[in-house]
């Protein structure tokens, strides 16, 4: 997969100059996390909307190690290079930063989000409360986006897995 290109996969590093350069030119920038393991039709609704919050989403995208101790040992079913570079496909999304640690606290402090978005299945309580404080920190407001009902990784994977036995 490494032969594959994707220009908007950056570094953390190379994601701050690239936050740096957005936020000279008064662009709001919105950070948004999480697995995408297999892109369906919820992840593209709540992408899209995200993306309206702001002139700029980068998506802080779990490593495998991560999505295995989040999801078990069968997960992810795409590499974190293939669930970037799907991502990175989307015209909503600017940038994608792989992070290998369990919590996204040093991303939110390097970037500097003027939105932070979750899907709807979210609360305020629900975060974890070193990233809330984080966000609280940076002045990154915290939106909560309407879940899109019906639509899973783990209900697609069945799916699958159904339509093989047929």
């Amino acid at each position: 997969m490494s032969s594959l290109e994707n220009p908007k996969l950056h570094s953390l590093d190379s994601a701050v100059v690239l936050r740096t350069d957005l936020r000279a030119l008064g662009q709001r920038v919105v950070l948004t996390n999480g697995v995408f393991d297999l892109l369906h039709t919820g992840h593209l609704y709540y992408l899209q909307q995200a993306r309206r919050l702001g002139d700029a989403l980068f998506v802080a995208l779990n490593a495998d190690a991560s999505v295995r101790a989040l999801k078990g040992p069968l997960r992810p079913v795409q590499s974190e290079l293939e669930r970037a570079y799907a991502l990175a496909a989307l015209s909503c999304v600017t940038a994608v930063v792989i992070f290998r640690t369990p919590r996204l606290t040093a991303e939110i402090e390097a970037l500097r989000p003027d939105v932070y978005t979750k899907a709807g299945d979210y609360t305020l309580d629900k975060l974890d409360p070193g990233e809330r404080a984080a966000l609280e920190r940076v002045g990154a407001s915290i939106t909560f986006l309407p879940f899109l009902p019906g639509f899973s990784t783990t209900q697609l994977i069945a799916k699958i897995k159904a339509a093989g036995e047929l």
